[in-house]
């Protein structure tokens, strides 16, 4: 039975929007298309502005852009962030038990999507009244900004129907996923290829393009390769190839993590003793903790700024300068105290020699909370020892040399998954800071949710693929 919580969303199942499950199989062509779909329409609300917005040059929110998927001052201004947010909240009031859900459960599964829906759209609605009552698109009339909060509530609207269209098995893989994915590869093509320009430098702003214009014009390399800087010295904060390379480093070596496992030997009772492997992946939990603690950045840099804008604009409130303080360059609002000022990485070099301090503080916080939700994920997302120990012994399966119990099994799980989930918290969460120190293309958390993304498709469309051509192994694998 439903907890008392998911028991007050029970009438909402009734007339919340929903995708239906398809009633038939779907082919892998079929899949393809609308997954393909999906995200033209994702891609083509990136490109619609909002009605009644005066665009600028300035944007809040920039370093949030990728990792949430959104576009300043389009139908995507929001982005995923609300739906991450609101999924993060519920998973981990699931997760500390202060409600009640058994996801074993039929009834309480699809209460809790319920329950995302209508937090998701809480959140949208919150979201979306924070940056019109913040200023953030500087619209004083009444009924515009009547207009752009619709305008912004359908947008998330439509895009939770994406990934509900692709989740429920019309399409492939995580519509979150796909989004992100699609995101940090605009950005990581735009600042490479770029030929917009010239810059303060006088080269274009795609770190490719200007290095060849600087072969061309005979003029030094470093400033194209370290750190660009204009005419009087000052720091441009743009694309360099040293950027690409450690974007390309990165790639490789998220892509050899990916491969590192711990494989036990099990053995199926079943069928007369045949033997396997249960892998268990060094990074065990994914890139789900970096989604996390992005997401926790990323709230407490908007509220910060929100309200740093309405109620201490000169930085004189001091226990609103413990949260963050902020001011003005070159038309961008950047941070430069308080809490906020050490969760946003520093972007290039010049930024680390600067305050060293201040990147030390940032890895350091950005590696803890990567374990602390590595550890946490286990339980929410049933991949604790306790949890996999009886999906395995529920399957007929055993470790060979002790008896078909659930205990042993258990034990022999606890050496290894939880010392696997704080390694891999570590390692993404190096990975993911130390990449920005560098000035990574698409940021050190987006290019690793990419490649993450990248080979978990990979994955599923293999296994699409012999779903596809040998029926019978089907059930195996999911299909």
């Amino acid at each position: 039975m439903a907890g008392r919580f998911l028991g007050m969303f029970r009438p909402l199942s009734r007339v919340i929007f929903e995708v239906k499950p398809p009633e038939r199989r779907v082919g892998f062509n079929e899949k393809l298309f609308w997954t393909a779909l999906a995200l033209i329409l994702y891609l083509v609300m990136s490109e619609v502005p909002l009605f009644g917005i005066a665009m600028g040059e300035e944007d809040p929110f920039r370093f949030l852009r990728v990792i949430f998927a959104s576009r300043r001052g389009s139908l995507m201004e929001l982005g995923i962030g609300p739906i991450v947010t609101a999924g993060l909240v519920l998973q981990l009031l699931a997760g500390s038990g202060m409600i009640g859900v058994d996801f074993s459960n039929p009834d309480d599964r699809a209460l809790f999507t319920v329950a995302s829906k209508v937090f998701s759209l809480l959140f949208i609605a919150f979201q979306a009244s924070a940056y019109i009552i913040g200023g953030v698109f500087q619209v004083a009339d009444v009924r515009i900004s009547i207009i752009i909060f619709i305008q912004l509530l359908v947008a998330g609207v439509v895009l939770m129907l994406l990934d509900e269209l692709i989740q429920k098995g019309w399409g492939i893989g995580s519509g979150i996923s796909l989004f992100i994915m699609a995101g940090v590869a605009q950005t990581i093509l735009w600042s490479a290829l770029n030929p917009l320009g010239p810059m303060g430098d006088g080269f274009s702003h795609g770190a490719i393009v200007a290095l060849f214009q600087a072969l061309m014009s005979g003029s030094p390399l470093g400033n194209v390769f370290l750190n660009r800087v204009d005419a009087t010295g000052n720091a441009l904060n743009l694309p360099t190839m040293l950027g690409f390379f450690v974007t390309i480093v990165v790639f490789l070596i998220v892509i050899y993590m990916e491969g590192i496992r711990v494989e036990l030997p099990i053995s199926y009772a079943g069928y007369r003793g045949f033997r396997s492997r249960y892998p268990i992946k060094l990074l065990y939990v994914s890139n789900l903790p970096v989604i996390f603690a992005a997401a926790l950045f990323a709230n407490v840099y908007f509220f910060s700024q929100l309200l740093w804008n309405s109620y201490n604009p000169n930085n004189t409130n001091f226990f609103l300068n413990l949260l963050g303080m902020y001011k003005t360059v070159d038309q961008q609002v950047v941070p430069v105290g308080g809490l906020v000022y050490y969760v946003i990485s520093p972007r290039n070099l010049s930024e680390v020699a600067t305050d060293p301090l201040r990147a030390l503080i940032f890895t350091g916080i950005m590696v803890a909370f990567c374990i602390v939700f590595s550890l946490t994920w286990l339980e929410v997302g049933g991949l604790g020892p306790k949890t996999v120990a009886k999906q395995l012994v529920d399957s007929g399966m055993q470790i060979p040399g002790f008896r078909r119990s659930q205990r042993p099994v258990e034990m022999i799980l606890k050496r290894y998954i939880p010392i696997v989930a704080v390694l891999g918290g570590v390692i993404v969460g190096l990975i993911a800071s130390v990449a920005d120190f560098f000035g990574v293309f698409g940021s050190g958390m987006g290019v690793l949710l990419s490649v993450g993304i990248l080979y978990q498709y990979y994955q599923l469309l293999m296994q699409e693929q012999v779903a596809e051509m040998y029926p019978a192994l089907r059930g195996l694998l999911g299909g």
